[in-house]
């Protein structure tokens, strides 16, 4: 009888302390199978389970990656609703000065990897000040403060990353460049179709911030 209880409860402690990991976090546990009992079927049920919640957890953090977490949580919690509201929001456009010169002179590799460390000064300078970059068009890069999370000084901070990242660009980034920053009513929501949509903003502020980066390109400050 002792073994036979014994056999019982080990795996279920096993099982229990396996559960208590994937509480904390740490999808990254898996409990051995003994036979294929309902014992064993519970093992071999939990670990499916966990490489479920593996895989959901991947999913997610790679939809956050694309999208930003703010716009991933939102549409988690509409479920996809199409639609959206006018809100004020500042958006900052910023772009990069002479890159198809650059682009057709470097390599491929290469422009890739000036790109990439373009967008991570972009998207880091963004973030500290509570906004968040909605697109990614070829050299240049748009921001959003003030949606979808409001912002108690949208403007302000749109206006304070426009500065940071005039002085982090001059000094980490070889390519000249130009920001515009703009603050009104927007349309900010999904737009696009069933099969495919995505969260953006519209509105006189963002063909606004568009131009003045445009124009700040022939000035000193290039802001």
């Amino acid at each position: 009888m002792l073994l036979v209880s014994k056999s019982v409860s080990d795996p279920v402690r096993e099982v229990s302390a396996a559960m208590l990991a994937v509480e904390r976090g740490n999808t990254n546990v898996a409990v051995g199978v003994y036979d294929w009992s309902e014992i064993g079927e519970l093992q071999s049920g939990f670990n499916q389970m966990v490489r479920g919640l593996a895989e959901r957890t991947q999913l997610r953090d790679l939809f956050d990656r694309h999208v930003g977490a703010e716009v991933a949580g939102r549409a988690m919690a509409q479920q996809g609703v199409f639609g959206g509201d006018i809100r004020p929001a500042a958006v900052l456009f910023v772009d990069l000065v002479g890159s198809t010169t650059v682009g057709a002179t470097t390599p491929p590799d290469q422009v890739a990897e000036m790109l990439n460390d373009f967008f991570r000064i972009v998207v880091t300078t963004v973030d500290a000040y509570g906004g968040f970059v909605n697109k990614f068009e070829g050299d240049a890069a748009l921001a959003i403060f003030g949606a979808p999370e409001a912002l108690p000084d949208a403007a302000g901070a749109a206006l304070a990353t426009a500065l940071e990242l005039c002085g982090r660009l001059k000094n980490e980034h070889p390519l000249d460049f130009g920001i515009g920053v703009s603050y009104g009513p927007v349309f900010a929501g999904n737009i696009g179709a069933e099969a495919r949509y995505e969260y953006t903003v519209i509105g006189d502020p963002v063909n606004e911030a568009a131009r003045l980066t445009d124009l700040a390109k022939s000035r000193p400050g290039r802001t």
